[in-house]
């Protein structure tokens, strides 16, 4: 997949199943390789991930395609907070 870097930042980003998961603040370059590594996410989804930060970084490679929004693959299930049970009394 080849686009200009500047064309992500401020992108919206889902799942293949649809789940919302942030927004494209920054890219992670391997300056070396000349390869994008990783896109650093604000405006996390909280209901998927657990983390106190602002923000996440996830891989390059999760990437599937992007355009209007940057599509990754439904790798999150992994960092989804576990579901409270309710006890009864």
């Amino acid at each position: 997949m080849r686009a200009d870097i500047t064309s992500l930042f401020g992108l919206n980003v889902y799942t293949d199943t649809g789940t919302y998961i942030g927004k494209v603040a920054d890219l992670v370059l391997d300056v070396d390789e000349r390869i994008v590594r990783g896109l650093a996410i604000s405006d996390i989804n909280r209901d998927v991930f657990d983390v106190t930060s602002k923000g996440i970084i996830i891989p390059y490679r999760w990437v599937i395609t992007s355009g209007d929004i940057v599509l990754i693959r439904n790798v999150v299930n992994k960092f989804k907070k576990p579901k409270k049970e309710i006890e009864e009394d």
